[in-house]
């Protein structure tokens, strides 16, 4: 996962490594590029928000997603890569030896906003006490 290209391995030779875009076509032809294969489980680095975005394509594209820790996936020692972290997954993936993050169901993300805007509210209500004291 990265800013500008994702690395899809779906093997472990080189050439089962290919570089794909960011944008919205570039997250279909993932998907696409996938089944082509006939994968249907597919493990993934949550890597800051990049995850986000081709997740939720994967999701929607009916593909089991575990979405790991990079703690779980770290490689040994040597120079890293895209290409190599991407093989990497790929077999400890084939392995088994991954398990998923949690990630909490839409209605418990919808009340976890709500909850953080309260307190966000809060804060500033703060914040506004205490400059208008100051004054």
């Amino acid at each position: 996962m990265g800013s500008r290209s994702h690395f899809v391995a779906v093997g472990q030779a080189l050439e089962d490594v290919k570089e794909f875009g960011v944008y919205a076509e570039d997250l279909t032809a993932i998907c696409q590029h996938l089944k082509s294969y006939g994968i249907t489980s597919v493990a993934m680095e949550s890597t800051g928000d990049y995850w986000q975005n081709l997740f939720t394509e994967l999701i929607k594209h009916d593909f089991e997603v575990i979405l790991c820790n990079g703690k779980f996936t770290k490689h040994a020692k040597g120079k890293k890569t895209d290409v190599k972290d991407a093989r990497w997954i790929q077999k400890l993936h084939a392995l088994g030896l991954l398990t998923s993050s949690f990630l909490p169901d839409q209605q418990t993300e919808i009340l976890r906003t709500y909850a953080r805007q309260r307190g966000n509210i809060i804060h500033q209500a703060c914040d506004f006490k205490k400059n208008a004291k100051a004054s």
